[in-house]
């Protein structure tokens, strides 16, 4: 047999042993489907709630509504920053991606806390502002917990900054549904709670999350 063939037989030979593996979606596609997910919890908050108050809110203090328009898109970009980090070769510098939006959502909340408060809105007790934490840690988790399961098929070469965007984007997603059944005022307790619990979403997921996604590189 010459080598040509041999090189053929052994080439051959170890195609057959290989398994199919199904190609992942894009990154914006996956990040989409993550997306609908927290459109649909909307939508059933939406139907318990309402938007009157939310809308009241925003019309009264345009800042509140600035800080969920930031926290809306930061949960956006950092849902596709997530998955756009996982694949191999795609530039770090994606990590900026929800930078902006995040400081639009930071900085609109604090301005919260200096103007006048809204007439006929109440403010947040230390009892309410307990419930805001609870609220987003609740909605986080598993937000966190399908995007990693999303995202442990694409192998992140960078799985702790990957496992910091997803955080980031489950404490945006879940701050965006609280703004709809949240009918209080902004106070000084109100984001001291929402700083704690985004904090300890993404603190989370740099622990937990970046383990997991970095068990996906030892898998053979």
């Amino acid at each position: 047999m010459s080598d040509a063939a041999r090189h053929e037989a052994l080439i051959n030979a170890l195609g057959a042993e290989l398994t199919p593996v199904r190609r992942l979606l894009p990154p914006w596609r996956r990040a989409l489907g993550w997306l609908a997910v927290v459109a649909v919890i909307a939508t059933v908050l939406f139907a318990r709630y309402g938007a009157s108050t939310m809308l009241h809110r925003w019309y009264a203090a345009p800042d509140l509504g600035l800080a969920a328009c930031g926290a809306v898109i930061t949960a956006i970009t950092g849902a596709l920053a997530s998955f756009l980090l996982a694949v191999p070769g795609r530039s770090v510098k994606w990590a900026w991606l929800p930078v902006p939006s995040a400081a639009l959502w930071i900085g609109a909340s604090g301005l919260g806390c200096l103007r006048a408060h809204i007439p006929g809105m109440p403010i947040m007790g230390l009892h309410g502002a307990n419930d805001c934490l609870i609220f987003i840690i609740s909605f986080s988790v598993p937000l966190s917990g399908l995007m990693i399961w999303l995202l442990r098929r694409a192998c992140p070469l960078r799985p702790a900054l990957t496992a910091v965007m997803v955080g980031l984007a489950s404490a945006a997603a879940s701050a965006s549904l609280l703004e709809i059944c949240h009918n209080f005022d902004a106070a000084a307790s109100d984001l001291v709670m929402h700083a704690l619990a985004v904090a300890i979403v993404i603190g989370a997921n740099a622990a937990m999350g970046g383990r997991l996604l970095s068990k996906a590189l030892s898998r053979p």
